[in-house]
């Protein structure tokens, strides 16, 4: 039988429509709690998202699951600049954590956590779901093939119309986590660094110009710019362009273009019904492929708990979370000015 490693879940967030069935369909993972601190809303969630399970226990604050001894890992989708302070209570409680993107708010925050899961030898990931979608990997080997030559230039837009009930996202400034650099930022920022990885490493930016909109809290609702990844071997720029809005229609796309051609990823939040699409043109030639569906959840999920269960180090590691961070802070900086 295949090992299981067993999860709680600290809150009740909007996100839980996808994680909590992932954790549930997993072959190697088993949800065995849940937590919130608003009464009846661990329960109300485990009955909306997965109402046919049984031997989940609900509590009422989250601690209560810290204290659980039969909770080995634990997920974190609370609001962003609260990922710091319950993964260090996690590990401290000696849990594995997944914390929802971002890692945390600061590069003093992910230190702190670094080295606190070193401390007591638990695995800490930050939970970027689109990486672990296949069509990642296919964009990858066109790029590795030579198809669209040298990469230079990558754009990144990821938007989606702020419904009235999600204005919470933006209440407070960016510094304090609110608006959408924090939000929907990080998917770009990554993306981007990730376009000009070199040998499976992200790329950091050596500048940053970045324009936005701020409502009264101080929070982004609009913010575009670019990232300067410095010249290639030949002295030709490489620039990465990005795009994040919530007063615009839903969009999670990149597109990556070389001296030779471009290839373009048409939805990076491809749910497990959507068929994922990418398109290239290259050579006076192109095509649009239609890739098999996959739910990059469940595979983050699956990941993860293959991590711990067979002491495998996480595909995304704490470098790359600084690297993010780092970017975002600089960009939220630039539209502090």
């Amino acid at each position: 039988m295949t090992a299981k490693l067993n999860w709680g879940i600290l809150g009740a967030a909007r996100v839980n429509e996808r994680l909590l069935p992932a954790i549930v369909e997993a072959t190697n993972a088993q949800l065995v709690a849940i937590a919130s601190r608003r009464p009846g809303a661990a329960k109300a969630t485990l009955d909306k998202y997965a109402p046919n399970i049984s031997g989940v226990t609900c509590y009422d604050d989250m601690q209560s699951l810290l204290h659980d001894e039969n909770v080995q890992a634990v997920y974190c989708p609370m609001a962003n600049e609260e990922h710091a302070e319950w993964a260090l209570k996690a590990i401290s409680a000696g849990k594995h954590v997944l914390i929802e993107k971002p890692m945390t708010t600061s590069l003093a925050e992910i230190a702190r956590i670094e080295a606190a899961a070193k401390a007591k030898g638990v695995k800490v990931m930050e939970g970027f779901m689109y990486r672990f979608h296949p069509q990642h990997a296919k964009v990858q080997q066109l790029i590795d093939s030579g198809l669209i030559g040298d990469v230079l230039s990558c754009r990144a837009s990821f938007s989606f119309l702020m419904a009235p009930a999600r204005m919470y996202r933006i209440n407070r400034d960016m510094v304090h986590g609110g608006g959408a650099m924090w939000d929907i930022g990080p998917y770009a920022i990554h993306a981007l660094r990730w376009c000009f990885q070199n040998n499976g490493v992200p790329a950091e930016p050596k500048n940053v110009v970045a324009y936005g909109k701020l409502n009264d809290h101080g929070a982004d609702v609009v913010a575009s710019g670019i990232l300067d990844f410095g010249p290639d071997a030949q002295g030709r720029a490489r620039f990465g362009h990005f795009d994040v809005s919530f007063e615009r229609g839903r969009k999670a796309e990149y597109e990556i273009i070389g001296d030779k051609g471009w290839i373009k990823c048409h939805n990076m939040w491809a749910y497990p019904g959507d068929d994922p699409v990418i398109s290239w043109e290259a050579g006076g030639k192109s095509e649009t492929l239609i890739l098999p569906k996959a739910n990059h959840f469940n595979l983050e999920i699956e990941h993860f708990s293959d991590c711990v269960l067979n002491g495998k180090a996480p595909l995304l590691t704490f470098d790359d979370a600084k690297g993010n961070c780092r970017t975002i802070e600089a960009v939220i900086s630039a539209l502090s000015e």
